[in-house]
């Protein structure tokens, strides 16, 4: 029998509660289908702090903190928010800062509120040696205003959702690139342009799960094994051996986290 493909899910939320009834089956689906690291992906403080303490309690997952930027006049109401945030980005097992970011495409929080809770964010980041996971939704101009107005942000564009225009933008500043199952069933052809082009040497997978399922498993909660669903769609897309998307995918993530040898178990 074939061993599949070792791979690395670099955004998930296995720590929601979507997951409290079988995490442990969902990890060993995922551990069945290659997947033997995750990071578990703060939305909020609270959010981030559940997250950090999944991670701890389980070899080969990892986890983010920071506040979405749905969640950022949260944020900036609490008073306490960038010493609580300092301190979880101090913790083990936190692999990045994230997920930060512009979210235009809802109109949950403020424009003026997210821009002033992702400097906020920027700055405490900047201050330790972690790199950033961005979520960047129609709101790529105002995001490389400040984004560009840092210097040494190394980072990753979460659930690239885009055209080669901004393709380039993000290549062009250092970015990694993180695709997943929304490129098996957007009707964009532009992105589906784009996630061709995005170079083997800056491309991660990730699920972002329980959003974003694959095709053909559409309707039902995605998990982080679906990560080899969107290795196997990007491959045909690309005319690329699927192998061959894992191995770059899984040594990007490792290297870019700094995951080293620990999976799940």
């Amino acid at each position: 029998m074939t061993e599949p493909l070792e791979l690395v899910d670099t955004h998930c939320h296995l720590h929601f509660a979507d997951y409290d009834t079988d995490r442990k089956q969902v990890l060993a689906s995922s551990v069945a289908a290659g997947v033997k690291r995750i990071i578990c992906v703060g939305c909020s403080l609270d959010d981030s702090q559940k997250a950090i303490n999944f991670a701890q309690d389980h070899s080969g997952v990892w986890a983010t903190a920071g506040a979405h930027p749905h969640d950022g006049a949260d944020f900036l109401g609490d008073e306490q928010a960038s010493v609580k945030l300092a301190k979880m980005l101090a913790k083990p097992k936190v692999a990045a800062v994230g997920e930060i970011g512009l979210d235009y495409y809802r109109d949950i929080t403020p424009k003026a509120d997210q821009i002033k809770a992702l400097r906020m964010q920027l700055e405490i980041g900047l201050q330790t040696n972690l790199p950033f996971v961005f979520h960047v939704r129609e709101a790529w101009d105002d995001f490389w205003s400040i984004f560009d107005s840092y210097s040494d942000i190394r980072s990753v564009v979460h659930s690239f959702s885009a055209g080669p225009d901004r393709l380039e933008q993000a290549l062009g500043r250092g970015l990694l690139v993180a695709l997943n199952g929304l490129m098996t069933y957007t009707k964009d052809n532009s992105w589906l342009e784009a996630a061709k082009q995005v170079p083997l040497e800056r491309l991660v997978l990730e699920t972002d799960a329980p959003f974003l399922t694959p095709k053909p498993y559409r309707g039902r909660r995605c998990e982080p094994k679906h990560t080899a669903d969107t290795c196997r769609f990007l491959a045909e897309l690309r005319q690329q051996d699927p192998e061959q998307i894992a191995r770059a995918s899984t040594k990007n993530a490792v290297e870019f986290f700094s995951l080293g040898e620990e999976r799940i178990k």
